[in-house]
């Protein structure tokens, strides 16, 4: 994914000192380059931008506490932190495991979107929405039940990807993205009934109780820190027996993690205990990686729960 969005300080000098230091952190000379960095941020004080790069340089030159001081220094100079230099604290172990910023998402994703599928899929080797429909038939012959699902949910839906996967079992299926230039390529494929812009959360909260059969997540939840809402939602909405199906990336600790592709990593004891409590029962459970993370595969599982009855 594109590792920063590019803000100009205003300041024609600072964004040219910006330019060729990047040119030096490419080619390696990092010294060099955070000294630019720096000169560009002492033309232009609030140059989000140029803050954040700079600390990334110096975490790469092993000065932490200065990497600290310039993500500091970009989260201020841009409240709505697009750049995520909040995420680089959390890392870093200078700020308490909290939720990304949404505008940091919605940027991350509209930047992303017109070369997604390709990066994704290519690249990464990317395998959600073929782990999710796997997870999904498997739940379905260990529970006896029709692989046919008349009303669905795809939380985060992308680019379309997982609706493209389950189109041959699915009526209508609703998405739901934080990202409207996602929503836009969603739209192109002709394979969602209706399409709405919003937080995945509060896109369920709108949602009529028991109104679909089944809620897929294909690398959604990913990016959240707290999945007691969103599963509480998701339970609310299925019909009694609706299933929920979901990938995650995970870790052999506890709890939640943040891992080095800044995405959130839940242990698979906490998994089960988010489950529980949402009023959902475990069906299936896999550990498989949905994608290549740095060459090898990034730790993942996928998991589908039903909807218990009263």
């Amino acid at each position: 994914m594109p590792a920063r969005l590019f803000m100009s300080s205003g300041d024609m000098n600072a964004d040219r000192r910006f330019d060729y230091a990047r040119d030096l952190q490419v080619q390696g000379d990092l010294v060099a380059a955070a000294d630019l960095f720096e000169q560009a941020t002492d033309l232009a004080p609030g140059f989000a931008t140029a803050w954040f790069v700079l600390g990334e340089v110096r975490e790469q030159l092993g000065d932490t506490a200065a990497a600290i001081a310039a993500f500091r220094r970009a989260q201020a100079s841009d409240p709505g932190d697009r750049n995520g230099a909040g995420l680089r604290l959390m890392r870093l172990g200078a700020d308490d495991l909290s939720a990304m910023p949404a505008t940091y998402v919605t940027a991350l994703f509209n930047q992303y979107a017109p070369k997604f599928d390709a990066a994704l899929v290519d690249t990464l080797g990317y395998r959600g929405p073929a782990v999710l429909l796997g997870a999904v038939r498997a739940a379905c012959a260990a529970t006896d039940r029709a692989m046919l699902f008349p009303r669905a949910i795809d939380l985060g839906c992308g680019t379309g990807l997982a609706a493209g996967a389950f189109a041959a079992c699915t009526g209508a299926i609703i998405g739901i993205d934080l990202s409207s230039r996602m929503i836009e390529r969603a739209h192109a494929t002709g394979l969602y009934a209706e399409l709405e812009v919003a937080e995945i959360v509060e896109g369920l909260c709108r949602r009529s109780d028991s109104s679909v059969e089944l809620v897929i997540a294909a690398d959604v939840l990913i990016y959240l820190h707290d999945l007691a809402p969103v599963l509480r939602e998701a339970t609310r909405v299925l019909v009694p027996d609706g299933l929920l199906a979901f990938t995650a990336e995970t870790h052999d600790g506890d709890g939640v993690a943040l891992g080095a592709g800044l995405r959130y990593a839940q242990s698979e004891d906490h998994l089960r205990g988010l489950i529980a409590a949402a009023g959902l029962a475990l069906i299936h459970l896999e550990h498989v990686s949905s994608r290549t993370e740095r060459g090898a595969a990034a730790p993942g599982l996928v998991a589908v729960a039903i909807k218990r009855r009263l």
